[in-house]
């Protein structure tokens, strides 16, 4: 990963938004930026360099893992140590008086914010900051895109474990460890988010999580899963039938798969997010399903299995190459079942490819 490039590309925009430094604390940013997996560490770019600060568990780590960055082992928190580090050299990080320093607003508590505030006094100037490393985390380099496919690949695999283990009595909990299971066999990281694995009533859960329920015959079971692979996760789901469905259940799971498609074929560059949304929302209202379309369309994957952009109404963030997100239109019937149909995307020059390997067809179990 090139991340000197990512840092020197974040310094310029350090420059304009009138910033003197960066504190980087949402971890998967400092990944990001810097290489660092650990479960504490905290990122400082200024226009001069960057410091990369963590506790003396991560000693050993951080050597190993961090790129680009000075690194500063400390005994307290890294926020902390960031603080004093940022309070003894001021005059060294701007060559001014003053500083100000941009904070990640959506991740730093309060409670971090007035201890930072506390210890730094009146030369500086603490600022929320624009999502700067977001923004730049949505569009996936060359290698990023390697580690994303192999991810969508295991993830994909783990579906053939559930189809062998989904059969009338068997509890939603056995399902998902077997493909858990399955997942750490093959070398997953880990799962990407609990796995969901709702059938009956409660496929009518958008995020039911595997319970102690036991499968019934007559209905929808909805598999939503995913890994982590190299830092990167997946996310798929596919929907089954357990016995033999009617032609009610057939034409709800056909109208979720043609808003699937709508969604997709609306995929092109320079096209708004919501765009894609209206266009999978538009053909369940035809169908007379769009009231129990509860969800956003999808959502940015990568280090995060949520992550920039927000694919869903109102949204404006305009859609670019190499962007990858989901698509995952869902009907959800109260007190009777749900569907969901979800596959990753990465938008290309013309469109987008589908990542997601397998068919869509409704299987019956």
């Amino acid at each position: 990963m090139d991340y000197e490039g990512r840092q020197t590309h974040l310094r310029s925009a350090l420059v304009e938004n009138r910033l003197d430094a960066l504190l980087v604390t949402h971890l998967p940013n400092v990944c990001y930026l810097c290489g660092f997996t650990g479960s504490a560490g905290a990122l400082l770019l200024t226009e001069r360099g960057s410091v990369f600060f963590a506790d003396g568990r991560y000693t050993s780590q951080a050597r190993t893992e961090v790129r680009g960055a000075r690194i500063v082992i400390a005994g307290g928190a890294p926020l902390l140590t960031a603080g004093e580090w940022l309070a003894s050299h001021r005059q060294k990080t701007t060559g001014r008086g003053s500083c100000r320093v941009g904070i990640e607003g959506e991740h730093l508590s309060f409670a971090g914010y007035g201890r930072l505030t506390g210890m730094l006094g009146s030369g500086f100037r603490l600022r929320p900051a624009p999502a700067l490393v977001e923004q730049a985390r949505m569009v996936k380099d060359t290698e990023e895109m390697a580690r994303i496919r192999a991810a969508v690949v295991l993830g994909a695999s783990l579906f053939e474990t559930a189809l062998t283990a989904i059969r009338p009595g068997v509890k939603e909990t056995k399902v998902a460890g077997a493909m858990e299971y399955a997942a750490r066999k093959a070398g997953a990281d880990g799962m990407s988010f609990p796995t969901i694995i709702a059938s009956g009533e409660r496929s009518a859960q958008p995020h039911g999580r595997a319970s102690d329920a036991a499968i019934r015959p007559g209905g929808f079971v909805v598999c939503d899963f995913g890994v982590i692979l190299a830092g990167y996760c997946s996310d798929r789901t596919r929907t089954v039938y357990v016995g033999r469905p009617d032609k009610d259940a057939r034409r709800v799971y056909e109208a979720v798969r043609e808003a699937q498609q709508a969604a997709l074929d609306a995929i092109r560059p320079g096209r708004s997010v919501g765009e894609v949304d209206r266009a999978s929302r538009k053909l369940l209202q035809k169908q007379g399903l769009g009231k129990y379309f509860t969800h956003s369309t999808g959502h940015g994957v990568g280090l995060e299995i949520h992550e920039a952009p927000r694919v869903a109404a109102r949204q404006t963030e305009l859609l670019r190459p190499r962007m990858v997100i989901t698509v995952e239109p869902g009907v959800y019937l109260p007190r009777r079942w749900g569907v969901r149909i979800e596959d990753m995307v990465v938008v290309t020059e013309q469109g987008c490819e589908v990542l997601t390997p397998g068919s869509k067809e409704l299987i019956a179990i």
